[in-house]
């Protein structure tokens, strides 16, 4: 198979479909980690498809999701100083804050600039030597070694005006606080086959062996998602748990030797709070000592009080798995993309904005 619509046969998806409703004989509740994946679930109309003994749990796989409120403060602050070019992902823009989004500080006249890549910013830094270019460097494993390189490459052009304002964070440690969560079951996983692509999938191992739990690295096409579910309900009606990887067209084992290379040249692992859910050890990478004057939090040295979030917004247990969009009380009420509550309506990974442009409300109560 080398095509994307290979990836959408239907002919495949119902062989699959099938297999799966003769294997299943009892409940079983799957994480499928990644905000991409759970997109397609939920586009694809699969959630509607696979058997009722299958509960499909949307996990914390949306890095813009949790990023913490007080941080999308810091970046609106730092946009508003007239000195500070604020560069960001696009998905970033409309992420409510405490008082208001990027996207509403550029209305007021931030200059806040919108880029595919943060060498970019580096070129704007060479560009702008009397402005102070930051990069909000958002995300997960994936888009971890562009950010150590935009850190590399400024060192390396020895440019003083250039920082990143870090919300990277890791996806095995939150595996692991999801499974340590008493109040939420899961019985195996769908792993991010995109962060894997970048780390390999040896980190998984100790936590199969640990939760006796399956781990599926999977990939993000219908047939891709439904061949994961497949292979972990196999494993859980066997009683067997190991780790497997369906996504095998794209993550080797050993990941990429070179992107992770230029992240721990750059990053070193801390605890790292995520947004609705808390502080979890060792999940996040910062900037090694030796690149802090290119840490905007410690170059601004910027202090702002934290906020708690909306009192009605439940995506904390939103992406604990713990509850579905449409249990939410403000879900397509007060909360919708142009009016969210939480960051999880807005991001295009964001399990509350799958629900609202893919799926009748009332259509998948599971």
């Amino acid at each position: 198979m080398k095509y994307l619509d290979e990836f959408r046969d239907s002919t495949l998806l119902k062989e699959y479909l099938a297999e799966i409703k003769c294997t299943v004989t009892r409940p079983w509740s799957i994480m499928e980690v990644c905000g991409g994946q759970t997109h397609s679930l939920v586009k694809y109309g699969i959630l509607r498809l696979i058997p009722d003994y299958i509960n499909m749990i949307h996990g914390p796989g949306c890095p813009v999701c949790v990023t913490p409120l007080h941080l999308i403060d810091k970046a609106v602050h730092l946009a508003l100083d007239k000195n500070v070019i604020l560069c960001s992902f696009g998905d970033m823009l409309r992420v409510p804050g405490s008082e208001k989004s990027l996207l509403e500080a550029k209305a007021e006249g931030a200059d806040i600039r919108i880029l595919y890549s943060p060498l970019e910013a580096v070129r704007l830094a060479e560009n702008y030597p009397d402005r102070e270019i930051v990069f909000f460097a958002v995300g997960f494993e994936t888009t971890a070694p562009a950010n150590a390189m935009s850190v590399l490459q400024a060192a390396k052009l020895g440019l003083t005006n250039f920082s990143i304002l870090t919300s990277h964070v890791l996806v095995p440690p939150a595996m692991e606080a999801v499974l340590d969560d008493p109040e939420t079951k899961i019985d195996g996983f769908l792993a991010a086959g995109h962060v894997c692509s970048i780390m390999g999938i040896d980190e998984y191992y100790p936590i199969v062996e640990k939760f006796k739990v399956p781990i599926v690295v999977t990939g993000f096409e219908p047939v891709d998602l439904l061949h994961g579910i497949l292979m972990t309900v196999r494993q859980l009606e066997r009683g067997e748990y190991k780790l497997e990887n369906q996504y095998s067209r794209i993550v080797k084992d050993e990941g990429n030797v070179n992107a992770k290379k230029v992240i721990n040249d750059a990053f070193e692992i801390l605890d790292r709070e995520w947004r609705g859910i808390g502080t979890i050890p060792a999940s996040g990478y910062e900037l090694r000592k030796e690149f802090q004057a290119f840490d905007a939090n410690k170059k601004f040295n910027i202090d702002l009080p934290k906020v708690r979030e909306h009192e009605i917004c439940i995506a904390g247990d939103i992406l604990k798995g713990k509850k579905k969009p449409h249990q939410c009380e403000a879900f397509g009420k007060t909360c919708k993309p142009e009016t969210p509550l939480g960051a999880p309506m807005v991001s295009s990974e964001g399990a509350c904005a799958a629900y609202y442009h893919y799926s009748n409300q009332d259509a998948i109560t599971t």
